[in-house]
């Protein structure tokens, strides 16, 4: 549901800010290169302390030990947040330069400092109500985050008044902050007030999400490689607009795959320990057949229709995002047995070689972009992200073919299987009821 309400909120503000505030496709596309960098950050931190968070906390019962361990990983998230935003105050300008984005960027990385800070409590606010397997909170904040974000935009709108991008950092600065107050309020019985970070529990936070923040940041940025080379290459903030266009619409095909993850790492887990290699195979190839199942028809229509999604969502000035779009649902066919192949590897102890395979990805991505945008221009990048991902799914296919005996005939019998399901029961729903006497 959290991750539903924020994509789905994601792409309603999208379609405010594309449709009635920012119609230029140069501030859109300044506008998506300050979203992808501060994502990259985000989830790459979540990444790394997240999961040990929760770990090691809902695996202990000692109050003094959940205490270290939950001031050690506020310790490293506050730290990498200020070395962060110190990069951000040193470096934006060369970034920006070096995208050709202009002094906006600049400007616009530089007044969400406010909005990086706020995000150190409430990604720890978040850890702890997690941990505790408490969902409320969490949900509440995330919402409160895009409500206010959506509101303050939709007024903006509304009124008539003129803005700049960087408006849009404060705007989600101040949303950020009110989410914090918020998720901290249904955090309030889990703190114990008490700051006692351990050196031992700061080293292990670190080892247990090595090779997994390390996969994070490479699968963050080989998720907006495409935006960054064209702005590089194709100096061009209009195209970045087109293509985060696409990709927009994408992550919203992309929601059940990444929800299942979700759901399916602590079963994985606990059936790798327990029930064997068998058990996993089952699993896998269970959860890529439903979700290709949901996938497939979902971008075939977008295959067919993609000048009318791209006119609907954003209108006449993003047209040409259509082949971009056409190319990005080729590659969603094969992504949910690429991302669940990558989900399994980590949560059967094989975070090491998905960080080689994430690492190799990324580097002929950039490789392989880097060339279609020299020979073919516009829709290079495109060219060389789907190439890039029809060849990943192949080997992640053998990977774990050769890691749990994963087999595509399995997938598709289980596929057929769920098409019946639906079938049977749509036939069932529509059939005409027998009247009654």
């Amino acid at each position: 549901m959290q991750r539903f309400s924020v994509t789905l909120f994601g792409l309603i503000n999208f379609v405010v800010l594309i449709r009635w505030l920012f119609p230029k496709p140069e501030q859109m596309g300044t506008w998506s290169l300050f979203l992808a960098i501060t994502t990259i950050f985000e989830t790459t931190k979540t990444g790394l302390l997240k999961n040990a968070h929760i770990r090691y906390v809902s695996s202990s019962d000692a109050t003094d030990e959940k205490t270290a361990i939950a001031s050690s990983s506020f310790l490293i998230n506050a730290s990498i947040s200020i070395l962060f935003i110190g990069l951000i105050v040193f470096f934006s300008q060369d970034v920006s330069k070096w995208l050709h984005a202009g002094t906006e960027l600049t400007t616009t990385l530089l007044w969400f400092v406010p909005g990086l800070a706020a995000m150190i409590f409430f990604s720890h606010m978040e850890a702890i109500q997690q941990s505790h397997l408490d969902f409320k909170g969490v949900f509440a904040g995330y919402f409160t985050r895009q409500l206010l974000f959506f509101l303050l935009i939709c007024g903006t709108a509304l009124l008539h008044i003129t803005i700049t991008v960087p408006w849009l950092a404060l705007y989600q600065s101040a949303s950020i902050i009110v989410g914090t107050i918020v998720i901290t309020l249904y955090s309030r019985k889990y703190i114990i007030g008490r700051f006692d970070p351990s050196k031992a529990w700061i080293k292990k936070i670190f080892s247990y999400g090595g090779y997994i923040f390390g996969s994070g940041l490479l699968g963050n940025i080989f998720a907006s490689v495409d935006q960054f080379m064209v702005s590089k290459y194709i100096q061009s903030t209009a195209w970045v607009a087109k293509y985060s266009t696409a990709s927009k619409l994408n992550q919203v095909v992309d929601i059940p795959s990444y929800s299942a993850a979700e759901v399916i790492f602590p079963k994985v887990s606990k059936a790798s320990a327990t029930e064997g290699k068998d058990k996993v195979r089952y699993l896998y190839e269970k959860m890529v057949a439903i979700l290709m199942a949901f996938t497939i028809p979902t971008a075939i229509f977008v295959i067919l229709f993609p000048k009318l999604i791209i006119y609907v969502i954003a209108g006449k000035a993003y047209l040409d995002a259509a082949p971009i779009l056409q190319m990005y649902m080729i590659t969603g066919l094969f992504r949910p047995m690429q991302n669940q192949a990558a989900n399994l590897l980590n949560s059967i102890g094989k975070t090491r070689l998905c960080f080689i395979i994430n690492g190799i990805s990324l580097a002929v991505n950039l490789l392989i972009n880097y060339i279609c945008l020299k020979h073919i221009g516009y829709y290079g990048s495109a060219v060389g992200t789907m190439i890039t991902c029809l060849l990943g799914a192949t080997c992640w296919y053998f990977i774990i073919r050769h890691q749990i005996g994963a087999a595509l005939p399995s997938m598709a019998r289980h596929l057929a299987d769920y098409y019946k399901l639906f079938f049977t029961y749509a036939k069932g729903l529509f059939a005409p009821q027998p009247s009654g006497k």
